[in-house]
């Protein structure tokens, strides 16, 4: 018995000392770039642009307009500049890195701007882009760039899909959690110079319709009320990341890949089964999500419904939990009107809690791993957020991977005067997508 309880003690003074020596991460702020009016193509534009380069055939731009009217996909999303090149589009090598740095510099400057803080501060650097990956990497073009310390520890994720920016905040989370009294710098982007499509296979034309220009920075800390840098407060506090990868089911890993077509044109190749593999890992990434963020009530009717089911072998409908009664906020990634509309069907939530998805949808297009982000600042410039509210992140990509990360809000936070992609419009949303 005198063994008993000491083991007990002894794993009680664990629990408590793992406790205090955790390093929160938090938000000191982020920024998305948003690039210039001139650069706004709508889906006429986007017709004129496709039948400029004359590799489509008519029936490819009937499917392109089709596409579209469902998309949800409005007409001041952003292209890439090579496509507004004359008299014909430069999709070169030297323009998809041009487009990148254009994008990366562009929400990065904005985000030393906003915090204060100097680029030599950073002891950490983590960008991700899944499809373009130029040697030197976009994480070196960065510390050229800002002319960062020969100490950084930078990492470049690439081939990781769209919930690849939730994977990065994972990573500096990890190593902020080793390095203390640091800052960490996460860049999200995709690159549409180098990634559009220029064949005739429906499957892999999608992605034409869908992605648009467009990044975020976020600058992250260990230190909850100010940085090493003098930095004002921070914004949110990191509560969870929980990430899923179903690469082990063949279908799963197969229903987005990057290959060429049978005329040897490389794109992204999106199958029916899509739909299914996304569900299947929201699932399991819900599974393991529920316990850490669900009252016990929730909890305990889930338990007792898998019980009567699987135990009992009674005859009842599967319970899926209320998830607004865990989150003031839903950032979900915004990949098109289908995904959206088929999150908002699986977890039950309203217009409400789908508004910063779909407008983000319709301002800016599918930005990739970068959405979830414009869509807090769609929050923050309704001056939604308020302390103590939870909000929750969830990204779905090639793999097939779904990640989530969980914030909390830990102060009020004011609607911005200054520096938000939403400042010029936000009083005309939300508005009815057709």
């Amino acid at each position: 018995a005198t063994i008993f309880s000491l083991g007990w003690i002894a794993a009680l003074w664990l629990l408590v000392t793992r406790k205090k020596k955790r390093t929160g991460v938090y938000i000191v702020d982020f920024a998305c770039y948003k690039p210039d009016d001139k650069l706004k193509c709508s889906a006429e534009l986007s017709e004129w642009f496709a039948k400029r380069l004359g590799v489509y055939t008519e029936k490819t731009m009937e499917f392109f307009k089709k596409v579209y009217l469902k998309s949800g996909v409005g007409d001041e999303t952003y292209a890439p500049p090579a496509m507004f090149h004359h008299p014909n589009a430069d999709l070169s090598w030297k323009q998809a890195r041009a487009e990148a740095e254009l994008v990366i510099f562009g929400a990065v400057d904005e985000l030393l701007a906003k915090t204060g803080i100097k680029s030599k501060d950073i002891g950490i650097l983590v960008v991700n882009s899944s499809c373009f990956n130029p040697t030197p990497s976009l994480s070196s073009m960065i510390v050229n760039h800002y002319k960062m310390g020969t100490d950084i520890r930078s990492f470049n994720l690439g081939g990781m899909g769209c919930s690849a920016g939730i994977i990065a905040i994972d990573l500096a989370k990890d190593l902020l959690g080793m390095h203390p009294n640091t800052y960490a710098l996460v860049v999200s982007t995709e690159n549409i110079t180098h990634n559009l499509y220029l064949g005739n296979n429906r499957p892999m034309l999608v992605t034409n319709c869908l992605f648009r220009v467009g990044g975020a920075a976020i600058l992250l800390s260990n230190h909850p009320c100010h940085s090493p840098g003098g930095a004002a407060a921070g914004k949110y506090e990191l509560l969870h990341t929980v990430r899923i990868h179903n690469g082990g089911d063949d279908k799963a890993y197969g229903c987005i890949t990057q290959e060429a077509d049978s005329d040897g044109v490389l794109g992204i190749t999106l199958t029916k089964h899509i739909m299914v593999a996304a569900a299947d890992a929201l699932k399991k990434n819900l599974t393991k999500l529920g316990p850490l963020v669900l009252p016990i009530g929730e909890q305990l009717h889930f338990a007792a419904n898998v019980i009567a089911r699987s135990v009992f072998k009674l005859d009842r409908k599967p319970y899926i939990p209320d998830f607004k009664l865990a989150f003031d906020h839903f950032l979900l990634h915004a990949g098109g009107r289908a995904v959206v509309d088929e999150l908002e069907k699986s977890l039950r939530l309203g217009e409400e809690k789908m508004e910063a998805c779909r407008m983000t949808l319709h301002r800016f297009g599918n930005t990739s791993s970068s959405c979830v982000w414009y869509e807090l600042a769609y929050l923050e410039a309704k001056g939604r957020v308020r302390y103590g509210d939870r909000l929750w992140q969830l990204g779905v990509g090639s793999g097939f991977k779904c990640n989530s990360a969980v914030w909390r809000a830990i102060r009020d936070i004011d609607r911005p005067k200054s520096m938000n992609p939403w400042l010029d419009c936000i009083d005309e949303y939300p508005l009815e997508v057709p």
